[in-house]
């Protein structure tokens, strides 16, 4: 069962990847399927089940696009 809920404003997302390195989980991956309006492809998390809650990512994110939810 998840502890924590990301939202990523993938819309602002440059793909930097910094995320996706801090993840204890390995769960954030850059999603090479979709392309926001900067021309990158941005994060995302493949199993919110997972997620720990920790923040990490939002903690390291250059550009604060990443919001974590304690549940």
């Amino acid at each position: 069962m998840a502890t924590g809920n990301v939202t990523f404003r993938q819309d602002w997302c440059k793909g930097c990847g910094l995320c996706v390195a801090v993840c204890p989980k390995k769960i954030i991956f850059l999603d090479e399927s979709i392309t926001n309006r900067k021309g990158y492809h941005p994060a995302t998390v493949k199993d919110m089940d997972q997620c720990i809650g920790c923040a990490n990512c939002a903690r390291m994110c250059p550009d604060s696009i990443i919001t974590v939810e304690r549940v």
